[in-house]
């Protein structure tokens, strides 16, 4: 099996970060395929590091940002000292447990939260609230967390507290097992239950957004299905189940149907007869693994936020 921090897009605080230019890059910029592969850093700060010599291409260092790729090179990337200790720093931010052993962490994580340090938010985000809750887990990649919710995204999240564990469910997360149920209201009636299975990777010309992109552009396999739980006027009540964890993937499958999620500020669209909502309308409401030491099935469910249930009042009740 191939390393599971490369392939869940995780890096080590002690070694390089080892990543695969994909084939389809062939005669891209360096620094644009970096900001493909690392999008929790801004391209410029990516620029800065390979110009300080931080990135090695098929061991060779190279500190031109605009040097052309071939596609299938190894890249090892060593992050600045002083981007570690931006994201290494414990902060006493409170924390909804759901459930916590000397094993796992599983987190009701809000709407509002960052999950990983980056640009523009290097403190006040969910890893800095771990590693202030769990002395030591600095020593784990990204804090034990090996999955993320987006900023504007509430429920569950599992964190790792030994290396151990996250190598597990990392493969668990590999092998498709780790199930994730979400639920999210999505523009428009829709009819019937389905599913949208089509790859994601990055947006060809926005850097902030993903994309159904073709697999021999890029783009990783991605399947979404969703269930009909209640429809409105100008709305549907929708539950999602990801087989995969692409980014946005919930947002860009329904968007890609002509569904986008209510209040979505980048993949949908205001609508005249909706009541307004400051974000994407998506709950991470259960999440089910094995658990890494015991073996035992574990599951977790918690309700939507108050802000999607006042939203469904409005809409049930007028």
């Amino acid at each position: 099996m191939n390393d599971p921090f490369e392939d869940a897009g995780d890096y080590s605080r002690t070694e390089p970060l080892r990543l695969s230019v994909p084939e389809a890059a062939s005669g891209r910029r360096l620094d644009q395929v970096l900001a493909e592969l690392l999008p929790q850093h801004s391209r410029n700060r990516l620029q800065g590091w390979v110009k300080d010599g931080c990135v090695l291409v098929d061991s060779e260092v190279v500190t031109e940002p605009k040097r052309k790729v071939l596609g299938g090179e190894t890249l090892l990337v060593s992050e600045p000292d002083d981007a570690r200790e931006a994201i290494d720093q414990p902060e006493d931010i409170p924390l909804d447990i759901v459930y916590e052993d000397e094993t796992l962490l599983v987190i009701n994580k809000p709407a509002g939260l960052v999950v990983h340090p980056g640009s523009g938010n290097w403190s006040g985000t969910l890893m800095n609230a771990v590693l202030h809750h769990v002395p030591g887990i600095e020593q784990i990649p990204r804090a034990g967390i090996v999955h993320r919710l987006d900023k504007d995204t509430s429920g569950l999240m599992v964190v790792a507290k030994t290396l151990e564990a996250q190598t597990d469910l990392i493969r668990q997360l590999q092998a498709r097992s780790v199930k994730r149920v979400y639920l999210a209201l999505a523009n428009g009636v829709m009819k019937k239950d389905g599913g949208v299975d089509s790859p994601i990777g990055r947006h060809p010309t926005q850097r902030i957004k993903m994309a159904v992109v073709p697999e021999s552009r890029g783009g990783k396999p991605a399947l979404t299905w969703f269930r009909i739980l209640e429809n409105f006027p100008h709305c549907t009540f929708i539950e999602c189940t990801l087989e995969t964890g692409r980014t946005h993937q919930i947002r860009v499958h329904l968007a890609s149907i002509n569904h986008p999620l209510v209040g979505d500020p980048v993949y949908g669209k205001k609508h005249p007869q909706l009541p307004a909502f400051p974000r994407q309308a998506l709950h991470a409401t259960r999440l089910g693994l094995v658990h890494p030491v015991s073996g035992l099935k574990m599951q977790w469910e918690v309700p939507m936020p108050q802000d999607m249930r006042d939203l469904l009042d409005a809409l049930r009740y007028g």
